[in-house]
């Protein structure tokens, strides 16, 4: 009968187990930095709770206004009070990469000289102009006049 013997054991040398843990390392290493690599989502400024414009009736007072959406961002006091509520939605796709606006919003809540809601609008970043999402109409430029204007005026050869 044969007998097999087995090979003498060796004992692992510590160069072998140095590259293994190195290898383990880096690998660890790069599955941590690949999982912060990963898109993020940021909100900036103003959070609208869900249905509060829908709360808002017109005519309804300032303090309801107050009540319902909070303390606005700013405040503006030119022919009645307006009260705003302004955020931004930033996205990048990559941990070290810039920001890029995802959407724009600002809420205008305007007031008569009774400080009762006169008109809500909802102003956002549509197709790389100012949009009123309540109204859906989108501001379009009248007899506005630069300090530019009356210069052509007076070069042009009319």
């Amino acid at each position: 009968m044969s007998q097999i013997i087995p090979a003498p054991s060796r004992p692992a040398s510590p160069r072998g187990l140095l590259s293994r843990l190195c290898a383990v390392a880096v690998i660890g290493l790069v599955c941590a930095g690949l999982g912060a690599c990963s898109g993020e989502q940021f909100q900036k400024g103003y959070i609208l709770p869900q249905g509060a414009l829908e709360q808002i009736p017109i005519g309804a007072s300032q303090d309801q206004v107050l009540i319902v959406l909070g303390t606005p961002s700013t405040v503006a006091t030119l022919d009645g009070e307006v009260f705003y509520y302004i955020s931004q939605r930033t996205s990048r796709p990559v941990a070290f990469m810039n920001q890029s606006v995802i959407d724009q919003r600002v809420i205008a809540v305007y007031f008569d000289k009774n400080r009762q809601v006169r008109r809500l609008a909802n102003y956002g970043m549509k197709d790389g102009k100012i949009f009123d999402f309540i109204s859906r109409t989108t501001p379009t430029s009248g007899q506005e006049m630069s300090y530019l204007t009356p210069l052509f005026k007076l070069l042009s050869f009319n």
